[in-house]
C-alpha cells in the first residue's frame, strides 16, 4: 500500500496554498535543492569536463529514462531523456512516417495539444503528408486503410478526457497504421501500460506530474520491435553510433540511443532524478485509485456547493485523467479570484476552470478547501470585470 502521507511530506509546499495546478508545473521536491547543489559543488565545480565520465553525465539520459519507464509500462533500456517535447514529437512522427513509406496520412484530434499539431503540420508539409484532425469522439471511425500514423494525446489538456490507448492502438494496427501517444498529462497521473497496449511510440514531458521543474527535459519511448528500424529525420550528435569518432556521415546508435539529439541538460536531469526518488515504492494502481478518489470527491463537492458551474470533464472516471474542468462564463476572472484566495488552479479558453489533482501530494483536505473557497468566490461575486475582460494567457 502506497503511503501518500509520506510522499506529500517529500515536497516543499507553500504554507496556506492549495495547489491544484501540478498538471502545468509540479511543485518542487525538497530533495531537488540538495541534489542539484551537491552536483554543482562536487561534480561541475571539482570534476569540470571529466564529470561526463566520472559523474556519469553522459549516461544520465538512459539512467533517468529507466526510472520513468516503470511509470509508463515500458521496459529497461527503452526510454531516453533530452530536448523538448516538441522535438520528441517531431522525432517520433518522422520515424513513424518513414516506417510507412507507402502511406501519407496522419490522424489526430481537436483535443490534442496545439503544439503537437503544429509539429505535425510542418512535418506533413516537408514530407508530402496530410494531417487530418477530427473530434475526439470521431477518431476510431476515422481510422482507415490510408492511415500511416495515429498521433494522439492520451489525456486532453483542457477537459481531462482520456483516450483508450489499447483499443485505439489495436484499431490503428488493424488498419496497418502505427500509433504515437503523447503522455504529457498521463505520466505520473494515471496507470499507463505502453507494452501492454502494444503502442509504437510515446513521448512526454517531466515538469508536470513528474515534478522535474520548469523546463525539465522530455522523454521518448520506442517499442522494441521498432528500436533498430526507427530513423527520425532529426539526427543529432548524441544519437550517433560513435559520437566521438566525429564521422562526417551519420550512423544511428543502437536502439533508443538513436533518439538522443542534443547535449544532455545535466543540471535539469539531476533535479528530475531527485524528483523521481519520490516515486520509489509508489504503486501505479494505488496512484490511480487515489486520483479517482480525489477527482470524484471534488466533482461531488462542486456540484453540491457551486450549482452554477457545468462539468466540462467526463463524468465516468474511467474516461478521465487526473484533472477536472468546470465551465463558467466568467471563468478567467473566477480563477484569478480563486488564486487570490489561496487555491491555485488554472484557466483554459474559452471558459474552463481547470483543476489538476496529483495524488503524490494532494489529499482530501485540499479538495474540501478548494470547494469551500470556490463556493465563496461564486457566492460573493468577488471577481473583477476588468480582469474578466483581460485576455487569458494559455500555457
Amino acid at each position: 500500500m502506497t503511503d501518500f502521507t509520506k510522499t506529500r511530506a517529500a515536497f516543499d509546499l507553500p504554507q496556506g496554498i492549495t495547489y491544484l495546478d501540478g498538471n502545468s508545473l509540479g511543485p518542487m521536491p525538497a530533495a531537488a535543492t540538495r541534489r542539484v547543489a551537491r552536483m554543482m559543488a562536487e561534480e561541475w565545480s571539482q570534476m569540470l569536463i571529466t564529470g561526463w565520465n566520472k559523474a556519469g553525465w553522459y549516461v544520465q539520459p538512459r539512467k533517468v529514462g529507466d526510472r520513468i519507464a516503470r511509470l509508463i509500462g515500458a521496459g529497461a533500456g527503452e526510454v531516453v531523456m533530452g530536448d523538448t517535447l516538441s522535438i520528441k514529437v517531431f522525432q517520433a512522427l518522422s520515424a513513424a512516417l518513414a516506417l510507412r513509406p507507402d502511406r501519407r496520412v496522419i490522424l489526430s484530434d481537436s483535443g490534442n495539444f496545439p503544439s503537437d499539431l503544429y509539429v505535425a503540420q510542418g512535418l506533413a508539409r516537408a514530407m508530402g503528408a496530410t494531417l487530418r484532425v477530427v473530434a475526439p469522439e470521431e477518431v476510431e471511425a476515422a481510422i482507415d486503410d490510408n492511415l500511416a500514423v495515429l498521433m494522439l494525446t492520451e489525456v486532453d489538456y483542457r477537459s481531462g478526457r482520456r483516450h483508450d490507448i489499447a483499443a485505439l492502438t489495436a484499431r490503428a494496427h488493424a488498419a496497418g497504421a502505427l500509433a504515437i501517444w503523447d503522455l504529457a498529462h498521463s505520466a505520473g497521473a494515471v496507470d499507463v501500460d505502453l507494452l501492454g497496449a502494444d503502442a509504437d511510440f510515446a513521448v512526454g514531458c517531466t515538469y508536470k506530474y513528474l515534478n522535474g521543474g520548469p523546463g525539465a527535459p522530455a522523454f521518448i519511448w520506442t517499442h522494441p520491435r521498432h528500436a533498430e528500424a526507427a530513423e527520425p529525420i532529426l539526427q543529432g550528435w548524441m544519437g550517433h553510433a560513435a559520437p566521438f569518432a566525429f564521422d562526417q556521415e551519420y550512423r544511428p546508435a543502437p536502439g533508443i540511443e538513436r533518439m538522443r539529439v542534443g547535449t544532455p541538460p545535466v543540471i535539469a536531469l539531476t533535479a528530475l532524478d531527485a524528483a523521481l526518488d519520490v516515486w520509489d515504492g509508489v504503486s501505479m494502481a494505488d496512484l490511480r485509485a487515489r486520483s479517482v478518489e480525489l477527482t470524484e470527491a471534488f466533482i461531488s463537492g462542486v456540484e453540491v456547493n457551486c450549482p452554477e458551474l457545468r462539468l466540462a470533464s467526463p463524468r465516468d472516471p474511467a474516461m478521465r485523467g487526473s484533472q477536472v474542468g468546470f465551465r463558467h462564463p466568467h471563468g478567467y476572472a473566477v480563477m484569478q479570484a480563486l488564486i487570490a484566495g489561496g487555491v491555485i488552479g488554472d484557466f483554459r479558453a474559452p471558459d474552463i476552470l481547470r483543476f489538476g489533482f496529483a495524488p503524490l501530494y494532494n489529499d482530501l483536505d485540499d479538495v474540501a478547501r478548494a470547494v469551500d473557497v470556490l463556493a465563496r468566490v461564486l457566492r460573493d461575486g468577488n471577481w473583477d470585470d476588468e480582469v474578466f475582460h483581460q485576455k487569458a494567457a494559455v500555457t
